[in-house]
């Protein structure tokens, strides 16, 4: 048996006045997945347990079988773990962004305005972590540069019980009631404050703004953490597996499962990016492995920027490069095979950010195939009596692989 997981990361989303109380979903033209709806099996999964932020650190480590609740530490440390950063018991590593802050005439006000610094290029970014590093690092505070405007900072003997704000929270609001706040805020808040100095004559940022581009005018750090320990996917189910990511937080909880982890040339987790590589790279993986992770993350940054058009375009897209091609290659090349595909969690566009609440999930396996009438895959499977619910998301994986009562 052969088991695939396909992610369309923040996928689901709400209804929306100016898509005549569609959701992006439902809009999006998306014969595949509808296809899975009808001859799989449809549910409901409340991904982000109750009381947890809804992260995509936490989703997806529900989503892949280990209860938040005893497992999750952070989001950076898995992105560590994605880099190559080995952490030391006493280090707090810290998810560091390069956002774009719109001051006031006066510079003592700051509104964020863009969570990715216009999704800067990697080779940017690492100019600039490179300076931040050099003009802001010590010996216990170290900056690693990571892919596009996602980075790390490592703090050793640092403090991890710190109140810190997603920048993708509180787009188009003011920081100031959003800086870090507990045990070392100073120095989160020092090294920020400095960045924004540091940053805002940069050479690279002098010709984005040239070129009409929003610039890096700012660190921000959040999502911190210490080393997690996970069971290995070959202790915890008896597979062995491998992942399929642009995105370090997931690459991350790939290395942490004992994965083998794909690098996709051109994978950059936008609406550009390489969905036929990624698709055959996990098809070719399935030749080796038991168990494949696909996840896509272009609907999520969809999501954020509150573009319904960038939305449904990234949808119909994933439908069409990944979820088909990745059904006709499953078709061609393996007997016996199931599918999971899901979201991790919503991203509603009208609000731009994650939400918590249940989403639309498709089990298909080619052993027997279901005969769901006029179902469709999208939000509305959730509200749906006929379906199989799980309240808690760690335990999908555990039916997904095992076939026991969730």
């Amino acid at each position: 048996m052969k088991y695939i997981v396909i992610i369309g990361d923040g996928m689901a989303d709400r209804p929306v006045e100016e898509l005549g109380g569609l959701t992006p979903l439902k809009k999006a033209e998306t014969p595949n997945m509808d296809r899975l709806a009808r001859e799989g099996i449809i549910g409901s999964v409340r991904t982000v347990p109750e009381g947890f932020p809804p992260g995509s650190d936490v989703a997806n480590l529900s989503i892949l079988g280990y209860d938040p609740r005893s497992y999750y530490t952070g989001r950076a440390p898995l992105e560590a773990a994605s880099i190559g950063v080995t952490l030391d018991t006493h280090d707090v590593a810290y998810r560091c962004n390069l956002v774009t802050l719109r001051f006031g005439a006066d510079k003592t006000r700051a509104i964020m305005d863009d969570y990715s610094s216009g999704h800067i290029s990697t080779e940017e970014a690492r100019e600039i972590i490179g300076t931040i590093e050099q003009r802001l690092g010590t010996e216990d505070i170290v900056f690693y540069p990571g892919v596009s405007y996602r980075h790390l900072m490592v703090w050793k003997n640092g403090y991890a019980d710190m109140e810190c704000t997603p920048p993708h929270d509180i787009l188009e609001k003011e920081v100031s009631g959003y800086l870090p706040s507990g045990r070392g805020e100073n120095v989160l808040r020092g090294l920020m404050t400095k960045s924004a100095v540091l940053l805002n004559d940069h050479p690279v940022n002098r010709k984005r703004v040239a070129n009409g581009k929003k610039p890096a005018s700012s660190i921000w750090l959040w999502g911190q953490g210490r080393k997690p320990q996970l069971p290995s996917y070959k202790e915890k189910y008896g597979i062995s597996g491998a992942l399929v990511s642009a995105v370090d937080l997931t690459k991350g909880l790939g290395i942490c499962a004992g994965f083998e982890v794909l690098d996709v040339p051109g994978a950059t987790g936008w609406l550009d990016t390489n969905y036929a590589g990624k698709t055959e790279y996990a098809l070719d993986a399935l030749e080796k492995v038991d168990f494949v992770y696909l996840h896509i993350e272009a609907p999520d940054e969809a999501g954020h920027s509150g573009s319904c058009k960038d939305k449904i375009k990234a949808i119909g897209d994933f439908d069409a490069f990944v979820v088909g091609p990745v059904l006709k290659g499953l078709e061609e090349r393996f007997r016996e095979y199931r599918v999971l595909l899901l979201p991790d969690h919503a991203t509603p566009v009208t609000i731009r950010t994650h939400t918590d609440e249940p989403v639309p999930f498709v089990l298909y396996d080619s052993r027997e195939k279901k005969n769901n009438q006029g179902a469709s895959y999208d939000e509305s499977i959730t509200g749906r009596n006929d379906i199989m619910v799980i309240k808690e998301g760690h335990r999908l994986m555990d039916y997904f692989i095992k076939e026991v009562p969730a």
